[in-house]
């Protein structure tokens, strides 16, 4: 789906990158507040959906090559961040919606979960 398509189902608003809402396609999605966690699992070209507003969380996203950026709970990325992701050219997005609920709707729209394989012995254990 185009971040066009996910700015709309979400009701999101767009922070920066506005002219790639179009253009930039996205099929998988890594919802994450830990960037050790997106920098461990998640891969190349998905969605990062996160919480965190910080000039780190673009930095992370740039250096995975992440599609863009969608921070939900109506949290306001950090001027620093956005200055980052414009010079980087990479869009960020806001919604309201909690982390669960956009992960949900994204979910039932077709878009699927990110997460690079991992060996058994790498797993975090349940117990």
């Amino acid at each position: 789906m185009t971040l066009s398509h996910l700015k709309d189902i979400l009701t999101a608003e767009v922070v920066c990158g506005h002219e790639k809402l179009s253009s930039v396609e996205v099929s998988t999605a890594f919802g994450a507040d830990l960037m050790s966690d997106v920098l461990a699992f998640a891969r190349s070209g998905c969605l990062l959906i996160t919480g965190l507003t910080t000039p780190q969380t673009v930095r992370t996203a740039f250096a995975l090559d992440i599609a863009g950026i969608l921070v939900c709970r109506g949290k306001q990325p950090q001027p620093q961040a956005v200055d980052i992701a414009r010079e980087l050219g990479i869009p960020i997005l806001r919604t309201e919606h909690i982390m669960f609920e956009t992960c949900g709707i994204l979910y039932r729209e077709g878009m699927r979960g990110c997460v690079c394989e991992i060996s058994a012995g790498d797993r975090p254990s349940v117990d």
